[in-house]
């Protein structure tokens, strides 16, 4: 805590707020007491400028174009580590030794099947559900097959259903998609890597073995990682709110994919990928920049720019190399795919986007790399949910033991009707 408090005037009083300093970024106003002292709150529209908790999980320097999780680059952690490896760091706050890893592997590895009556939940829905309006349902009925580890109170309790989680994920995802496409349901197998299971269970069918092709499992394991947690991003702010309440875990993660589901948040990929079919071919390009640049034109470039990041997304540094090597591994030839190189040469010279930042962001990338490897749009947001899961339940954990955690509860400028009397409808 600074020993220089803030101070408001407010009327005819001098108000003195402690100022919080954290181990790198911004200091805090606290303005805890702030209604007591004056009768008044604050107005954050967003919440952009107010910090809702304390959290040592992820830092983003948005102006330097920094993210760390537990104090380690993201981009050494995508080009050196795994995503189990990551999650063991986000979920415990250190890099896991071989002994740690190898068992923090093994268990997950032994959570991944699901219940047998889930497939029956899957019937239930339209054959051409949205895989998010499945994966809302699914996760949330996960509670009504896990009671011996919704007792919240329990540090072990909420490690158990934070191994289920990360486990079953992959497994409800890919389900999802099968259902799409009307193929059976892969059991896992837990002889393969976190990655290599997903990708048998979306791809594989029974009547052949399925072999995991070793750069698609590398970028599918980078896409995770880069996705793994973003600090207090909408539907991690969603799973805590929810978590504050004390809702067990699985209807909180729940609560996050809603979340994610809107085309601002998770769903950007899908909208970036969107955006440029209806472009359609490179020589398209200049006529849809000029639209962007047209203030009067309803149309906007998705996949650019980010809410945070001022500067290059460091995520999409490494997405962009990985794009590459799948495009060069699978030698496929798509106009999209040729659409979305040519546009991404085009922002990084426009001296407009330039001037904006408004640089390829990760959804940019995620989109071109997840269409090439073959999942259908649609997925997109689920891939997304199955990657920020581990980062939901290490957020929530932490929020859960966090001795300051309150229900949430935020405030109001009422802007309606004053008090009125009540007129009987044959009055009115």
């Amino acid at each position: 805590m600074s020993d220089a408090p803030a101070t408001l005037k407010f009327g005819d009083k001098d108000i003195g707020m402690p100022v919080l300093s954290g181990s790198v970024g911004p200091d805090v106003i606290d303005i805890r007491k702030l209604y007591a002292q004056t009768g008044a709150f604050t107005y954050d529209p967003g919440f952009t400028s107010t910090a809702s908790c304390q959290s040592a999980i992820t830092y983003i320097d948005g102006e330097e174009g920094i993210l760390l999780h537990r104090g380690y680059p993201i981009d050494q952690l995508a080009e050196q580590s795994s995503f189990p490896e990551v999650s063991y760091l986000l979920l415990h706050g250190e890099l896991p030794s071989k002994a740690e890893l190898d068992k923090f592997t093994y268990t997950i590895s032994r959570h991944t099947m699901v219940h047998e009556q889930l497939a029956m939940f899957f019937r239930g829905f339209r054959r051409d559900a949205h895989p998010m309006a499945i994966m809302c349902g699914v996760v949330g009925a996960l509670s009504a097959f896990y009671h011996d580890s919704a007792d919240i109170t329990d540090p072990q309790q909420r490690l158990i259903a934070s191994h289920r989680l990360i486990a079953k994920m992959p497994t409800l995802a890919a389900m999802a998609h099968k259902y799409s496409v009307g193929q059976p349901f892969m059991h896992p197998d837990n002889r393969l890597s976190y990655t290599g299971n997903f990708l048998r269970m979306t791809f594989g069918v029974p009547a052949e073995p399925y072999v995991v092709n070793p750069i698609i499992e590398r970028a599918m394991d980078r896409i995770f990682i880069l996705h793994a947690d973003h600090e207090q991003n909408a539907s991690t702010s969603t799973v805590r709110l929810a978590g504050s309440s004390g809702a067990n875990p699985f209807a909180c993660i729940a609560a996050g994919i809603a979340c994610l589901w809107g085309p601002a948040h998770g769903g950007a990929n899908e909208a970036a990928l969107n955006m440029l079919r209806e472009i359609g071919k490179p020589e398209h390009i200049p006529e849809y920049i000029a639209r962007a640049k047209d203030k009067d034109d309803p149309f906007r470039l998705m996949g650019f720019g980010h809410r945070v990041y001022k500067n290059y997304d460091p995520r999409a540094k490494v997405m962009q190399q990985t794009a590459e090597e799948v495009l060069r591994e699978l030698n496929i030839s798509d106009p999209v795919l040729d659409t979305a190189q040519e546009l991404e040469q085009i922002a990084l010279n426009d001296p407009y986007f330039i001037e904006k930042k408004l640089y390829p962001n990760v959804d940019f990338y995620s989109g071109v790399i997840l269409n090439a490897i073959g999942f259908p749009t649609e997925m997109f947001t689920a891939l997304f949910a199955l990657a920020r899961t581990v980062g939901w339940v290490a957020q929530w954990n932490e929020m859960i033991s966090d001795p300051e955690q309150k229900i949430g509860r935020p405030r109001q400028l009422y802007t309606g009707a004053t008090q009125r009397d009540y007129v009987p409808v044959a009055q009115r």
